[in-house]
């Protein structure tokens, strides 16, 4: 739980809606994700359209699946009278914290008409969970012959 305390002076106040400011604008230059699971496998579907293959990396590290990319447009125009040009340049990173049964092994993506999907099957279970006995080993304890 964490509280937030009020000192009461002037500037903190003031502060305050300026606070969370650059996370908010991160939120809204990333790309947009959805994700989803089903009984075999989870999926994230991020938005990139523009952005060529090349141009994305896709990683899966100590349970952190990471997309990057970056994404460029040039256009140029000219009439007879008339030019226009114009360049964009962006990168972007999204991270996602993958469940404890998700199979890092076998992450595969796929781009298709500017969505990304990325499919992260899941583990097999390995048996029923619950309280297993533990045998206890006794080497100095007197037993009856």
């Amino acid at each position: 739980m964490v509280e937030k305390s009020s000192t009461g002076s002037f500037w903190p106040s003031l502060y305050e809606p300026f606070r969370m400011m650059g996370t908010r604008i991160a939120d809204w230059l990333s790309p947009a994700a959805e994700a989803s699971q089903s009984g075999e496998a989870y999926r994230i579907a991020v938005e990139l359209p523009g952005v060529a293959e090349d141009d994305i990396h896709v990683t899966v590290e100590d349970g952190v699946l990471q997309i990057k990319g970056e994404k460029k447009s040039e256009r140029e125009e000219k009439g007879d009278t008339w030019y226009f040009s114009e360049r964009q340049f962006g990168s972007f990173s999204r991270s996602f914290r993958l469940p404890p049964d998700a199979d890092e092994g076998g992450v595969a993506a796929a781009l298709k008409d500017g969505v990304l999907t990325v499919t992260i099957p899941k583990k097999a279970p390995t048996g029923p969970e619950g309280a297993r006995r533990v045998p206890i080993a006794c080497y100095f304890c007197w037993r009856p012959t």
